[in-house]
């Protein structure tokens, strides 16, 4: 019997299994994707020092995620929906604060991950079904094509929409009433230096009334483009948007932005390729479950959020490396729970505080007003 089996690939099941195998522990890992290159694994994102920086730490990885890591990367500008510049924050040069919260490629940080660990440990093509409790302990899964596998400890890192996540409660997602889109701009210095420049070496955002149009820089030379907004649960269904042709789809997009500065808009008119609808859904901030010995959840199957606190990447790699170490030292894991669903909670919280006040009638002046009370400066 394998003792730890982990449910998905993503960041935080990654980093479970790397700490556990720098404790000489192993894991297997059972993913879906049939390969590490079977999909897009998003943009870019920025690491804290007490979050994924010190889960890295533990994971014995630091020289390798600074070598992937972009100081300049936490350039930011805030715009509003008219062009006019509100803020802008340029990363430091050198020093220890260039790495406060350095952007990082999800394709590189997954890849950093990857390669510390046995090739044994993830088997690709391995979606998790079901899982089911055995009578003398552990736990039996059933994976896609018929397969099973039993181990001592089931771990859920399978993100939100869980397949271990029933084993311990009923919760489910809830939409959060607001669904965001995107669209990648390809080469963007050398095809579109306008909208390059608007961007600059970091993120860039513009916020109107319940509605924002965000962009972030990637090292591969492409600008993820975001926009997001409040709409009903079926919008994608009843929007009449044709998403299946990405040129119709921009400019219906576009459309959902009236008066917005045409320099703003430009970054959708640079965008080419697909373009991918996300319904933002979250976990009930504050969930709990009882304590079941033998199986738990980490990150998104534990506690997703909206992308509005920036905490997701950061609280699942937290959570893989805690859960480790518990593991390493023998410790009860319910302590382990506690703590994480704690720490969960209050960035659930800011998450659905900060998707308000994104997307409020008020427009930027809400958003301008949090930035500065993050930099302790006068409202």
């Amino acid at each position: 019997m394998t003792r730890i089996v982990i449910a998905g690939a993503g960041l935080g099941g990654l980093t479970l299994a790397r700490v556990l195998h720098v404790h000489g522990i192993e894991a297997v890992i059972c993913e879906r994707d049939t390969g590490r290159d079977a999909r897009v694994q998003g943009g870019t994102l920025d690491l804290t020092v007490e979050g994924g920086q010190w889960a890295l730490e533990e994971a014995g990885l630091t020289e390798g995620y600074r070598a992937i890591a972009r100081p300049e990367g936490q350039d930011m500008v805030l715009y509003d929906q008219a062009g006019t510049l509100l803020r802008q924050e340029v990363a430091p040069d050198e020093g220890a604060a260039q790495f406060g919260r350095p952007e990082a490629d999800r394709p590189k940080l997954r890849a950093l991950l990857l390669d510390a660990l046995p090739e044994s440990t993830v088997r690709w093509g391995h979606a998790v079904q079901r899982a089911e409790s055995l009578p003398g302990g552990g736990h039996r899964v059933h994976l896609a094509g018929g397969e099973t596998l039993e181990g001592d400890l089931l771990v859920g890192a399978d993100g939100g929409r869980s397949r271990v996540r029933p084993l311990l409660t009923p919760a489910d997602l809830e939409y959060t009433g607001a669904t965001g889109v995107e669209l990648v701009i390809a080469d963007a210095d050398r095809a579109h230096p306008e909208v390059s420049a608007l961007v600059g070496r970091g993120s860039f955002s513009a916020i109107g009334t319940q509605r924002t149009l965000s962009a972030q820089r990637c090292g591969d030379g492409t600008i993820h483009v975001h926009l997001t907004f409040r709409c009903p649960a079926d919008w994608v269904r009843t929007s009449g948007i044709p998403f299946n042709d990405p040129a119709r789809a921009r400019a219906a997009l576009k459309e959902l932005y009236p008066g917005w500065a045409p320099e703003i808009l430009a970054l959708v008119d640079a965008a080419s390729g697909p373009v991918t609808v996300l319904p933002l859904h979250a976990l009930p901030p504050g969930l709990r479950w009882p304590h079941h010995p033998g199986r738990t959840l980490i990150g998104d199957a534990a506690h997703l959020m909206s992308p509005y606190a920036g905490q997701g990447a950061n609280l699942a790699m937290q959570d893989g490396a805690e859960l480790a170490l518990a593991i390493a030292g023998g410790q009860d894991l319910r302590a382990f729970e506690e703590s994480m669903l704690a720490r969960a909670e209050r960035s659930a919280r800011m998450s659905a505080e900060n998707l308000d006040r994104f997307l409020s009638p008020r427009g930027a002046e809400g958003v301008r007003e949090l930035f500065a009370r993050m930099a302790g400066e006068p409202v």
